[in-house]
């Protein structure tokens, strides 16, 4: 299995760094994304992700010197679609799971590829400016975040 996260305090570490923006850039990953994730849904649940996530990423990224454009930064299709993937695959875990683990079995699985939202989306269409400011419904086929494994 994958080690990414040696202990809860790592993957706390990361979802902390996101909300108060101190997470070193080259830990801003595709786990790292998952896992500050993972974390802000166990240990935050006062906040609505679907809502609260965008404007903390694009701060974060602001704050480490990524503009948030057309072409770069933030982009709100991929960040809801992996939002309902952590949540469906966190729902698959036990609720005592060490969230450390979780986070590795997410790595290990399909969401561990960055490619994995091509299954619904082709390219043309998840890196478009549309996609990347609004959500767009994918255009390969459905998007059920319950079926990825």
């Amino acid at each position: 299995m994958t080690r990414i996260y040696r202990s809860e305090a790592d993957v706390e570490r990361v979802g902390m760094g996101l909300l108060d923006r101190s997470l070193p850039k080259p830990e801003w990953t595709h786990a790292g994304h998952f896992t500050a994730t993972l974390w802000l849904l166990r240990h935050r649940p006062d906040l609505p992700l679907e809502t609260s996530m965008p404007p903390l990423i694009r701060a974060y990224n602001e704050a480490t010197g990524v503009p948030n454009t057309d072409t770069g930064g933030y982009h709100e299709t991929i960040t809801l679609a992996s939002i309902a993937a952590a949540r469906a695959f966190l729902a698959r875990q036990a609720a005592d799971a060490p969230l450390h683990e979780v986070a590795d079995r997410l790595m290990d699985s399909a969401l561990g590829r960055p490619e994995w939202l091509l299954a619904y989306w082709s390219k043309a269409t998840l890196f478009s400016v549309c996609a990347r400011q609004r959500w767009i419904e994918p255009d390969l086929r459905p998007f059920d975040p319950s079926n990825i494994s």
